[in-house]
């Protein structure tokens, strides 16, 4: 019996880190740029602090040196997947029926290799939920069910009359799989360092992270396992420059629905044993940028021993037990299983495997 536990308890451990997701590669105007300007998240991991400055680009590996170049009105499409490295289409850019939003933001800034997020960032593109009339919101179509169609790929209009310079582009989606339950809302956050030719002189309002959301939002804090009327985008409205869209009901078109990789991976950043990458909220990571001063750790602050080998699978394990704590005590996730005929099966399992230990002939 404990191994058939452990070995259910693996499986659905693994299904969950596979759920999660990043966002990891850039193309403009269907050229594929690759990892070159993105800052990337440390792991696949969520964050679901909305305080935490990490949700401004996530816990990342410290700005990178590279920036790519657009021009004000280009396209760009932000390229997510499970796991780092994996550009393939074999698999959802985020499984786990992690449904929800799809966000840009801009922020304008001095220097985008040396930029630490606190800066204002306007939202340039939305693209939220729309209804199915099938019941549950599970069964709506959602941005990210769109981004899984797509490959892991959708585009972005950069705005034609936001001034030349340099930028953060952030993109963002906002996982509502178990936000029926306060600070169950998943953030997936990466932010990429672009510099925009031409233009002109609009000037957005902006918003600083944190600040921007509040975990008792109505887009945050929300039950997707009932029928909804109507969805609440959390954050400010998309700038008028911008695109603010439904989800497609199926497909996916534009630069999205063509581009093929061509540019090679950039390999994660692996941290040596005896490094110190564990902060406090008020002091800086003396192994990384200032704008990293802030790491992953203090979202599972708590969930492991300091060691060198934790550190390296920190994002993986700490956050899937932490998650399937979650969801345990929330009774409608348990409706969710049964409505995805999930739970059934699993329950026979566990009897058929449990029953031939009461034989003690």
């Amino acid at each position: 019996m404990k191994t058939t536990f452990f070995t259910l308890a693996a499986a659905l451990a693994v299904r969950e880190v596979a759920a999660h997701a990043t966002f990891q590669d850039l193309w403009v105007n269907g050229v594929d740029q690759g990892q070159q300007c993105v800052r990337l998240p440390q792991s696949n991991s969520p964050l679901q602090d909305v305080t935490s400055n990490n949700i401004r680009c996530n816990a990342n590996i410290g700005a990178v040196s590279g920036r790519c170049a657009v021009a004000a009105g280009d396209t760009v499409s932000i390229e997510m997947h499970q796991q780092g490295g994996d550009r393939g289409c074999g698999s959802e850019a985020i499984g786990g029926a992690h449904y929800g939003p799809v966000h840009a933001y801009l922020s304008k800034v001095s220097d985008a290799r040396t930029a630490d997020g606190s800066s204002g960032f306007f939202k340039i593109f939305a693209n939220t939920w729309a209804p199915a009339k099938n019941g549950a919101a599970d069964n709506d179509y959602w941005g990210t069910k769109e981004l899984n169609n797509c490959c892991g790929k959708m585009d972005v209009t950069i705005p034609s009359d936001i001034p030349a310079g340099d930028y953060l582009l952030r993109a963002e989606v906002i996982a509502l799989h178990v936000a029926s339950g306060l600070n169950g809302a998943q953030f997936y956050v990466s932010c990429y360092q672009i510099t925009v030719s031409g233009g002109g002189s609009a000037s957005p309002a902006t918003v600083t992270f944190p600040g921007a959301y509040k975990n008792t939002d109505p887009g945050i804090y929300i039950d997707i396992h009932n029928s909804i009327s109507t969805y609440i985008d959390p954050g400010p409205t998309v700038y008028a420059g911008g695109v603010s869209r439904a989800p497609l009901a199926s497909g996916c078109t534009g630069y999205a629905a063509k581009e093929t990789p061509t540019k090679s991976v950039v390999q994660p950043t692996i941290y040596t044993p005896g490094q110190d990458v564990h902060d406090d909220d008020d002091r800086e990571d003396i192994h990384a940028p200032a704008d990293n001063a802030e790491n992953y750790d203090d979202d599972v602050q708590g969930c492991y021993d300091q060691r060198w080998w934790w550190i390296m699978l920190r994002g993986q394990v700490c956050s899937v037990w932490r998650d399937w704590l979650d969801r345990l005590h929330d009774l409608r996730f348990w409706i969710y299983l049964h409505r995805q005929r999930v739970l059934l099966p699993v329950f026979t399992f566990l009897v058929e495997s449990v029953a031939p230990l009461g034989d003690f002939k």
